[in-house]
C-alpha cells in the first residue's frame, strides 16, 4: 500500500490560503507560518500530519497527496473543513 507523509495549513477563506502561498514561495518558513495561522491542531506540529495511507484523508487531500511532486507547496486545496495548503514530504509505492 501507498503511504505519504504530508505537511498543511488550513486556513477558512482563499484570500488567505494564496497569501499564504505567495510568503512561501518568497522563502517564508512553511511549519512557522501554520503554527501562526493554521486551524487545524496539526498546527502545533508545523502542520506535519504523519504518515498516512490512501483513504485516510478526504478524496481532495488524497488526490494532492498521491500525485503532487514532493516537497512543493500545492494548493488552494478545498474541501469541507476549509482551504489547504500542502506540502507532500515523502512518499512511497
Amino acid at each position: 500500500m501507498a503511504l505519504a507523509s504530508a505537511r498543511h495549513i488550513l486556513v477558512d477563506n482563499e484570500a488567505l490560503c494564496l497569501d499564504l502561498k505567495d510568503k512561501i514561495e518568497q522563502g517564508e518558513d512553511f511549519a512557522e507560518l501554520a503554527k501562526q495561522h493554521s486551524m487545524c491542531p496539526s498546527s502545533q506540529d508545523g502542520g506535519a500530519l504523519g504518515e498516512f495511507g490512501p483513504g485516510m484523508m478526504v478524496p481532495e487531500f488524497d488526490k494532492v497527496v498521491f500525485s503532487a511532486p514532493l516537497n512543493q507547496v500545492q494548493g488552494p486545496v478545498q474541501t469541507q473543513f476549509g482551504y489547504h495548503l500542502l506540502e507532500v514530504t515523502s512518499r512511497s509505492d
